[in-house]
This record gives C-alpha cells, sequence and structure tokens, in this order.
C-alpha cells in the first residue's frame, strides 16, 4: 500500500511520519510531499531515506491514502486532484470539516460512518478531539445541555515559529514574532484569527464541530481558546451541564472505561492530567472531575492531550487503520 504524507516537513507531518513508525499500518511505499522548495530532500522514516516529491509527482503514484497537514489553501487545491486519481484523502486543516458532503472523524466516536465513496475525509480540530473524547461517553449517558470550555493552548498548534519565538524569548531574545505580543511569561486569549463576532476561529471550530462529530445538534456550547507558553500539549476546562442528574463515582467509571481515555483523578495524591506528562502520548486525560456547586446537573472538569498526537497526527492515522481494517480503501 502507497501512503503518501502531504507536509512532510513541517511540525504535524514529522509526528504524522513518527506516528506511522510505531502503528501497524501496512506501508509497502512511503511518499513524502511538502513545498517545491522542499522537493528533493530527504526525511528519514524507519531507518530508510526517502526523497520528497513535488504534490504532482505524488498525484501521478496514486496512493491508496494521501494524510494532509500542509493547510486549508493547500488541502482545497489538492485533495480533490488525489481523490479524482482514487485516492483517499485524511485531511488535518479545517478546509473540509464543516463541508456537509464530508465526514469529520474521530474514530474512536463514529468512524462507522465512512464508506467506500469517502474519498476526502476530515480530521477535526486538535482541541476538538480531546474534548468529544470526554463528552461523547458523558453524553451518551446523561444527555448533555450545555458546554462551557476555556483552553490553555500550547504554542505547538501554531508551528515550528511559535516554539522559536517562546524558546528565544526564554533565552531573554527578543525574536520575530508569531503572535502579536511575547507569549513567555504570557496568556493570549487569541487563538487564530478574529471572526465578524468577535469569537476567534479557534473557538468557532470548539462550539462547531463537536456537533458534527457526535451526531448532535441539541445541546450548546461556548468556548474562548487561550495560547499559554506550554510545548507539551492542549488543556481544557470544561463544565457540563447534563439533563439529567449523574453520580460522580459512576462518571468516573465511564470515563475509566473509555478507549483511548486514561483516568487521572486522585487529588489526595496530587493526581491530574498535565500537558508535562501527555506530550508524546495518544490517550486523552481526565481529571479534576467534580459537581460544580452553582447549580444542579452540573460538572466541571479538566482534559489534556498531546495535541500533535491524539489532537492530529495519531487521529490522522487511526482513521487510515480503521480503513484498511474494513476494506475501505
Amino acid at each position: 500500500m502507497k501512503v503518501a504524507v502531504v507536509g512532510a516537513t513541517g511540525m504535524v507531518g514529522q509526528v504524522m511520519l513518527k506516528v506511522l513508525e510505531e502503528r501497524n499500518l501496512p506501508i509497502t511505499e512511503l511518499i513524502p510531499v511538502a513545498s517545491e522548495r522542499s522537493v528533493g530532500n530527504k526525511v528519514k522514516f524507519k531507518d530508510k531515506e526517502f526523497t520528497i516529491v513535488s504534490m504532482n509527482d505524488a498525484i501521478a503514484v496514486k496512493p491508496e491514502i494521501a494524510i494532509f497537514s500542509a493547510g486549508g489553501g493547500t488541502s482545497l487545491e489538492y485533495a480533490p486532484k488525489f481523490a479524482e486519481v482514487g485516492t483517499v484523502v485524511i485531511d488535518n486543516s479545517s478546509a473540509w470539516r464543516m463541508d456537509p458532503t464530508k465526514k469529520l472523524v474521530v474514530p474512536e466516536i463514529n468512524a462507522n460512518v465512512l464508506t467506500k465513496e469517502d474519498k476526502i475525509i476530515a480530521n477535526p480540530n486538535c482541541s476538538t478531539i480531546q474534548l468529544v473524547m470526554v463528552l461523547h461517553p458523558l453524553n451518551q449517558k446523561y444527555d448533555i445541555k450545555r458546554v462551557i470550555v476555556s483552553t490553555y493552548q500550547s504554542v505547538t498548534g501554531t508551528g515550528k515559529a511559535a516554539v522559536d519565538q517562546l524558546n528565544s524569548e526564554i533565552k531573554g531574545e527578543n525574536p520575530e514574532k508569531v503572535y502579536p505580543y511575547q507569549i513567555f511569561k504570557n496568556a493570549l486569549p487569541h487563538c487564530d484569527v478574529f471572526a465578524d463576532d468577535d469569537y476567534t476561529k479557534e473557538e468557532i471550530k470548539l462550539m462547531k464541530e463537536p456537533k458534527k462529530i457526535m451526531g448532535d445538534d441539541t445541546f450548546n456550547l461556548t468556548a474562548t481558546a487561550v495560547r499559554v507558553p506550554v510545548q507539551g500539549g492542549h488543556s481544557e476546562s470544561v463544565n457540563i451541564e447534563f439533563e439529567n442528574e449523574f453520580d460522580l463515582e459512576e462518571v468516573r467509571k465511564i470515563l475509566s472505561e473509555t478507549p483511548g481515555v486514561v483516568l487521572q483523578d486522585n487529588v489526595t495524591n496530587n493526581e491530574y492530567p498535565m500537558p508535562l506528562y501527555s506530550e508524546g502520548k495518544d490517550e486523552v486525560f481526565v481529571g479534576r472531575i467534580r459537581r460544580d456547586l452553582s447549580q444542579p446537573k452540573t460538572l466541571n472538569l479538566w482534559i489534556v492531550a498531546d495535541n500533535l498526537r491524539k489532537g492530529a497526527a495519531t487521529n490522522a492515522v487511526q482513521i487510515a487503520e480503521y480503513l484498511v481494517a474494513n476494506n475501505l480503501v
């Protein structure tokens, strides 16, 4: 099976190659793809060197699967061209997520919606993925009425230039800024660009994508997204109001038994999720589970995950694994 990784030299693309190395997707030929300036360079995969090719050369090879991490404009232009030659595209940008003709997939939740006819499949936003991994099982049991989420997002979500900015600022340097302000010793309530309603695009993704993935538009969701000087992963403070009453121990049991979710909820031993320990891991970690004392049937909790892995690369590879296992590619 031929697999193309589009955006192979980027931060997510590099993690994508690492995840593909670690998992069991039966790749017979890897096709790394990047921008024209990177064509001819090499990337390492399973102790071998592979030459980066252009987009058109990759399309000519007709890979069975192409995993995109190259930005929305690139996806809009080239994903249909791959699809035309029979390639299944798994796209990590926001280009196709809310397109009603495209599936938006977190495999643990809704992989069953995929069919052989799906040639462009959307990978959700990183913050959305970790959120729905916790919301979905609780929604099935208690029926969610409203969600309030505040994020504390790693600079890795912006890319290598943002990581370089943070590291330079830590050293006391004055680097070129990716953000409007310094990020070291700061918190920016500004993830992505502002829309006309004064919400950022990141917040809008968080408000719209969960409903599509969970197949439920009956609950309300609002979000505030904040960039913090962290590299290990994204954190989320989540307040969930349910239609039905819940038991805290039952909530913990449900989450501890949810595939892909790890319960870290023992405050006596200072055990709770942190990006420091989520980095490099594929699971979604949840803790600080407690009742909201200000109103009934409402829960507070804290979710952390490595945004480059489960929030991007791992989820995309899991989609590819599902397609292969179910003969959909």
